[in-house]
């Protein structure tokens, strides 16, 4: 109870210090750098970061989880949010008529929302060849101006294109590489086995630019965990778990955030912190190895959970004490949803113009590729994955309730999950978990900032970072505004129009021009089918 008055204090006084303009405390986090990239050459599809840049007019939602407020006049310096001019009624009339701001480039924003940039804390590139630009472009696209990339094509790639990124010399939302403790280049699996070691080692990794760190292949050892998540976090790091059904029975999710983890991944672990055991009812010819087998059992385990007194004891106790950690629960509810109706997953409306044939082939039913494991997929499997999501998101919603920090991310890019649609398809499933729509953008802005531990980002206000989204129409409205397609709806006439999603993503001051980026990735896509697409085990019984 302490430690929840202490964290209701703690939001009262941030709230307050919004409102009056006062800095918050910065934390020992890795801050965007205040020194301002230079330009770069992006031809039509963005231009910045500007001297000044003045958005103009804008409805407001903070980030915060309150409401829109405004409208306001922007002012953006650089990569940094200057001033912000309220232009309500009652704030003109005390301060009387003045000057509107100027600058090197205004943006009419009128009838417009400004929010945060999203922050998307998992997310997958794949392997070569499939074009960085594509996977970039949709994140940019779809509102992602920050995202821990799994480093696919291996860390030096991944250190790579985050250099690219802040230098503004590729269109990416600012990266951060994933590292992962038991895999760590240059030390030994000895060393990296010793909980001894591993302050020194997370104080150097850290030197090399580590700031997110996996720590799920170490969970066999709870000794070896708990010393690895605390001495990340105190070399100013972050520490994030994707806990394997193989190892739940020595480390679940509540002895993770016990142990002091940052983020718990996915579904993972949840479940079988409620049973009366420490494992699943895992048949006894089960094999973690075989990805129908893992995948099949990933979805019962949560009907196990629902039945008392593992249910009540899930969305009470088990809700509570994870929320009193302190742990981040980052749920990627988009990734695992194809589990509950495959054929739904693989007829989304945008594949034929915006999933690129190389990631396509990647998701087809395929025994020798992770994620590909719908050779022999029932309605079974559909069912009990529907169950799963039902009381996985009524976890979710006890847990937010409690006072615990649901984020954001995706793990796209794997199981008909494609990049930058999946952002707002996660968004809609916090939705469907209970969340209210403004808690739902503060999971993918302040909240998703708190977890990377980034003090300067998440937020629209004077001295954070110019990452913004201007959309069209109000997104707390309705999440499906922030697709890059937008979603149909009644203008002033009672007429049905189509909105045009995020017209502009800025990130650290560069505007994106989001139609363009759309353009770019389609014709990346349509590059990738020069004879049409050929019959698979997925689209033959439907070709003509």
């Amino acid at each position: 109870m302490r430690r929840m008055m202490k964290k209701a204090m703690g939001l009262a006084a941030g709230v307050a210090m919004l409102a009056s303009g006062a800095a918050l405390p910065v934390s020992a986090a890795v801050v965007p750098s205040a020194t301002v990239a230079p330009a770069q050459d992006h031809g039509d599809l963005a231009t910045g970061p500007y001297r000044r840049l003045v958005i103009l007019n804008a409805m407001v939602i903070p980030g915060h989880g309150g409401p829109a407020a405004g409208p306001y006049d922007i002012v953006i310096e650089g990569n940094r949010i200057a001033e912000m001019i309220a232009l309500d009624p009652v704030t003109l009339g005390r301060r009387g008529a003045s000057a509107r701001p100027t600058g090197d480039r205004v943006i009419d924003a009128t009838g417009k929302f400004v929010m945060p940039g999203m922050i998307d804390l998992h997310m997958h590139i794949r392997e070569d060849p499939l074009p960085m630009a594509y996977n970039h472009y949709l994140k940019l696209a779809h509102g992602v101006t920050s995202e821990v990339m799994v480093p696919d094509r291996g860390m030096p790639h991944a250190l790579e294109q985050q250099r690219l990124s802040a230098a503004n010399r590729i269109l990416a939302p600012r990266l951060y590489p994933y590292w992962t403790w038991g895999n760590l280049p240059g030390y030994t699996r000895e060393e990296q086995e010793d909980p001894s070691q591993a302050p020194r080692i997370a104080r150097e990794i850290a030197a090399k630019g580590a700031h997110v760190v996996s720590v799920g292949p170490i969970a066999w050892n709870r000794e070896l965990f708990g010393a690895v998540c605390k001495a990340v976090y105190a070399a100013g790091g972050i520490t994030s778990v994707h806990l394997p059904p193989a190892t739940t029975a020595v480390v679940d999710a509540l002895t993770a955030a016990k142990l002091g983890v940052t983020m718990i991944e996915h579904h993972y672990g949840y479940a079988e912190s409620a049973l009366d055991r420490t494992v699943q009812d895992f048949p006894r010819d089960y094999n973690y190895d075989d990805e129908s087998h893992r995948f099949r059992h990933a979805g019962m385990v949560w009907t196990e959970a629902d039945r008392e007194p593992a249910r009540t004891r899930l969305l009470t106790e088990v809700a509570k004490e994870l929320a009193e950690t302190g742990v981040t629960m980052l749920p990627t509810r988009v990734v695992y949803e194809a589990n509950r109706d495959i054929l739904r997953a693989q007829g989304l409306p945008w594949h034929e113009k915006y999933t690129h044939q190389l990631l396509w082939e990647k998701f087809l039913p395929n025994r020798n590729l992770h994620g590909g494991y719908f050779w022999d997929w029932s309605s079974e499997d559909e069912a009990a994955w529907s169950k799963a999501y039902d009381l996985w998101g009524r976890l979710i919603y006890a847990f937010n309730k409690e006072g615990g920090r649901v984020a954001y991310g995706t793990d796209d890019s794997y199981i008909w999950a494609t990049p930058g649609f999946s952002n707002v398809r996660e968004l809609e499933l916090l939705r469907e978990a209970g969340l209210h729509n403004y808690e739902v953008l503060k999971a993918a802005t302040l909240n998703s900032a708190e977890a990377l531990r980034e003090a300067k980002l998440g937020l629209v206000r004077p001295g954070y970072a110019a990452d913004l989204l201007i959309v069209d129409h109000n997104p707390a409205y309705n999440l499906a505004f922030l697709y890059g397609f937008g979603a149909n709806t009644l203008d002033a006439s009672g007429q049905m129009v189509r909105t045009a999603g995020i017209i502009h993503t800025i990130k650290d001051g560069v505007v994106m021009e989001n139609a363009r980026l759309l353009e770019e990735v389609a014709r990346m896509v349509k590059a990738s089918r020069p004879e049409g697409r050929a019959p698979d085990t997925v689209t033959a019984p439907f070709l003509p």
